[in-house]
């Protein structure tokens, strides 16, 4: 018996068959049935609202800035999923993508691969180290995270002063407005992340485990599962996604600044959120997260092209993390009152 079954976290009902539809259809039926989440119809209104308040939302240029803006937030909240399924949070992910942006341009000298894999490398060692930090001290990931934030955030600062990057030639830019098809190469990517995330947390035993842990970490340890490394393992993987965002950024932009990222995590937390995924761990999907990462970068876009003030939006952003809190904690009502059932 797996970890994942022994604690019950995702217990699934069996699958209906839908009379009369094909089985290449029924598959499809029964993925949205699993992973479609309300998030969803909420982008959906969103953007018909913005469409008839606004004439230019549904023009090609601003419908791709959209998309990029999905991409450049969606790393990181992808990154961010597994981490909140097992129960854990890092606030590190927007210092990450600034110090991760300004390796990049500084590094593009020596050429754009080895400024491209030393900004992946020090993404995905800043986040071990995070998982090192709460695994072996015992302390919350929220407070190590924290300090993470703060202190990534000033070695940036520390690494190039605070001044804006500008890369010494053009290959680096390049990459980021290179197109295949309609589609810009960053969006590629993050589609690429999207399904990579997916498949590792509904398919491989290392997100099955995940699921485990968040739903119950004392049971998964007592079925012999290595809790610690499996934490561990996410948080490099969020260290990773935050280190590909900041490079995006910084081939979109052509330029980096330590300041890169701020706020972006708490964007990427409430997106994670809204997508469905519990903030005590157990239950969440790479799907859900998707749709709650376009909802926001639709409402954000949305109310710039109706003329709403720019200070409006820490407004509606600590509004949208209470009202996700406060569904959280109805979801988390609904489920113990199953369980005792």
């Amino acid at each position: 018996m797996s970890a994942a079954t022994a604690t019950g976290s995702r217990s699934r009902p069996p699958a209906e068959v839908t009379v009369g539809v094909p089985k290449p259809w029924q598959a499809a039926l029964e993925f949205w049935r699993r992973h479609l989440n309300p998030i969803w119809f909420l982008a959906a209104g969103l953007a018909v609202f913005f469409a008839i308040g606004s004439e230019h939302f549904l023009e090609l240029s601003n419908l791709k800035n959209i998309i990029l803006q999905v991409a450049l937030m969606g790393f990181l909240a992808i990154g961010l999923t597994p981490i909140m399924i097992s129960g854990n949070i890092d606030l590190t992910v927007g210092s990450v993508l600034g110090l991760t942006a300004c390796v990049a341009i500084n590094l593009e000298g020596s050429g754009v691969a080895v400024a491209i894999v030393a900004a992946l490398a020090a993404g995905a060692a800043l986040g071990v180290f995070n998982g090192v930090l709460v695994e072996k001290t015992g302390v919350n990931s929220f407070i190590v995270t924290l300090g993470g934030m703060i202190g990534i955030r000033g070695l940036a600062f520390l690494y190039v002063g605070d001044t804006s990057l500008s890369p010494v030639d053009d290959r680096l830019t390049q990459i980021g407005s290179l197109s295949i098809g309609p589609f810009n190469a960053i969006v590629m990517v993050f589609a690429l992340c999207v399904v990579a995330f997916h498949i590792y947390l509904q398919h491989l035993p290392a997100g099955r485990n995940t699921y485990a842990i968040g739903g119950n970490r004392a049971a998964t340890r007592d079925a012999g599962v290595p809790v610690s490394r499996y934490v561990i393992v996410n948080f490099g993987l969020s260290g990773l996604m935050a280190a590909i965002a900041g490079i995006a950024m910084a081939s979109n932009l052509g330029a980096a600044t330590p300041s890169y990222g701020t706020d972006y995590e708490l964007w990427a937390i409430i997106a994670v959120v809204l997508g469905g995924t519990s903030l005590r761990g157990g239950a969440g999907t790479v799907i859900g997260t998707l749709g709650a990462v376009v909802a926001l970068a639709v409402l954000r876009n949305g109310l710039a092209l109706i003329n709403v003030q720019p200070f409006y939006e820490p407004v509606i952003m600590g509004l949208t993390l209470i009202g996700a809190l406060i569904v959280d904690r109805q979801v988390y009502r609904r489920r113990s009152s199953g369980h005792r059932e």
